[in-house]
This record gives C-alpha cells, structure tokens and sequence, in this order.
C-alpha cells in the first residue's frame, strides 16, 4: 500500500464512515421558521437546514445532506446535538471546528467532542469547506432568524 493509499485510509475511517450513514434529522421541516442552503464551490456539496427555535434554542432541525462522506460525517456530529442548541452555542461549535480544521486547534469541546473523527481532515483543506457546511447552515439560519424579530420590533 502506498502512503497515500494509506492517507486515505486514516482519512475514510470506519468511525467515519459509520457517523456518514447515520446522519440524524434527515427529514426537512414543514414551515421552518428558518432555511439556509449551503453550498461547497470547489467540491459542490450541498447542504439544506431547516430551524425553528423557540426560547433562544433551537427546538427542531432538518437537513438535507449532499456530500462527501467528510461532510455527511460532519452533519451526523452537529445534527446529533443541534436540539436544544443556542445560537451562541451553535457558532462556538462552528468556531471550534474551524479552528481544529485551518489551525490545527483542539478537538472541539463537548458536545461536539465528536468532530475528533474529523481531526485526519486538517490536512485536506480542500475538504474544509464540505465539512463546515452544516454548521454554518445552522448558524446563518439562526442569524436570519434573530435578524427577522430585530426587525420586527423596529
């Protein structure tokens, strides 16, 4: 086997593989309070993400995946914990995961401890991109619906 060969291997893990399979909210939400599709230029993954929030935290979460495995990974990781999440909460998960990726930060701290999967990723920076969309679905949609009540009590 080659070191390549051998890069990929450690890349496409079984962990990986197994968290690509089993990406939780796949369904999309009737009258979402908010939608962000997302979308990868250099390997055209494709994410959609529905929310509605109620409280300040997001009480349902739909996703419609189109990815690599590396990004379908990704949405199984956030898409596990997005119940329940703030929107501050959801942008230091997002920004952790950045960090981990492009500046080979730690793994991100529970919940989202299981991006760790993705850590063999950093050094495909052409695949950073796929993995983050998810998270910054989330957190766009969760914006536009912050924005919405900001200007409608204006």
């Amino acid at each position: 086997m080659s070191e390549r060969d051998d890069e990929m291997m450690k890349l496409y893990s079984q962990r990986i593989l197994a968290l690509a399979s089993a990406i939780p909210h796949q369904e999309r939400l009737d009258s979402p309070d908010a939608t962000v599709t997302k979308r990868s230029p250099l390997c055209g993954s494709t994410v959609t993400v529905d929310l509605d929030i109620a409280d300040g935290k997001i009480v349902r979460f739909g996703q419609d995946v189109k990815a690599c495995a590396l990004g379908q990974a990704s949405a199984a990781v956030f898409g596990e914990q997005a119940v329940g999440l703030s929107l501050e909460e959801a942008r230091a998960g997002r920004d952790a995961l950045r960090a981990m990726l492009r500046e080979d930060g730690p793994v991100p701290d529970a919940p989202f401890d299981g991006y760790a999967a993705l850590e063999p990723a950093r050094a495909y920076r052409n695949r950073h991109a796929s993995i983050l969309l998810v998270p910054d679905a989330t957190v766009a949609a969760f914006e536009s619906i912050a924005d919405k009540k900001i200007a409608a009590t204006s």
